[in-house]
């Protein structure tokens, strides 16, 4: 009988779309299925990457798409498709617009691909995810927000440039919402074991974990038209990776809560679970002092404001 490969379907084809099919194909973890609803930008990007497999040495089928039909039996889905944060734009106006898109995108996924994996990346992200949880009818353990790997990741880069150390060695997560509200975990926050809190003064480590919460803002700001797209697409196969290689990783990311951390209105939320082959396998709960237990509070209720804004535009 011949072995079947992984499958991954990617959903949008822009820049954090195509970004997502490059660390996905290089890694080989599966054959790529890009789809969009502009065939040409996901056909040609498909192309392109296919032809960079005979210099980097990847073996991986990629294929470009319109059709929903393709992305049949998918192991893993991660959604990107939808706006970007355009300047002046409020995240409510943002929610109406990407709500349409994920609305069709979820249909699509939940004719073709019943039994994925879905990872959602597209913003507002949290009530993105809740969203596409609704629409899908997925089991808590299918449906995963992408927030928490991508902040988590921009706190420990900058621990490492501010001390001057390797990032491998730098440990440093954040909970909670992927917005204004994110929860960067400084009382965990270490390098090789030493706690942050030893090795830098407390207005350091103030200024490391402002500019995590606008981090993403910051990007865009320079880019003056886009927004971040290697560390976000990277944050997404980093999960899916973890799915299909079954990898038991401990990664913070957005998962319906059910009376975790005392929030159990489907709201879904960034925490750390344990994520592996059958996708989000434990939730881990963990003591918050007051203080972290006041922000996480603000957190979950920036999630449940977004996702009034959603019941107001559906």
């Amino acid at each position: 009988m011949a072995h079947k490969r992984k499958k991954i379907a990617v959903i949008g084809a822009g820049f954090v779309g195509s970004t997502t099919a490059h660390w996905a194909a290089q890694k080989e973890l599966g054959d790529v299925v890009v789809l969009d609803v502009n065939e040409g930008a996901a056909i040609g990007k498909a192309l392109d990457l296919a032809q960079a497999s005979a210099i980097e040495m990847f073996d991986t089928n990629i294929k470009g798409t319109n059709k929903y039909e393709d992305i049949a039996d998918s192991d893993v889905v991660i959604i990107t498709a939808g706006m970007p944060r355009k300047p002046g734009m409020s995240r409510d106006e943002l929610v109406g617009i990407n709500a349409k898109i994920v609305k069709d995108v979820c249909e699509g996924v939940k004719k073709h691909a019943p039994n994925s994996y879905v990872i959602v990346v597209c913003n507002p992200m949290d009530v993105m995810a809740v969203y596409a949880k609704q629409i899908l009818g997925f089991p808590r353990e299918r449906v995963i927000g992408m927030g928490g790997c991508l902040d988590s990741a921009r706190f420990r880069t900058f621990i490492a440039e501010e001390l001057g150390v390797s990032v491998k060695d730098v440990n440093g997560i954040v909970i909670g919402n992927h917005g204004d509200a994110m929860m960067p975990l400084v009382r965990h926050a270490n390098v090789s074991g030493i706690p942050l809190t030893e090795l830098l003064p407390a207005d350091k480590i103030a200024a490391i974990v402002a500019r995590t919460k606008q981090a993403g803002a910051e990007i865009g700001g320079h880019l003056k038209t886009g927004s971040a797209y290697y560390a976000p697409s990277r944050g997404a196969v980093e999960m899916a990776e973890a799915i299909l290689k079954d990898q038991k990783r401990v990664l913070p990311v957005a998962v319906e809560l059910t009376g975790e951390f005392g929030v159990n209105e489907g709201l879904m939320v960034g925490v750390l679970a344990t994520v592996g082959g059958k996708g989000i396998e434990k939730v881990h709960k963990f003591e918050l002092n007051p203080a972290e237990q006041e922000e996480f509070k603000k957190s979950v209720d920036a999630v449940r404001t977004l996702v009034s804004a959603l019941k107001t535009v559906q």
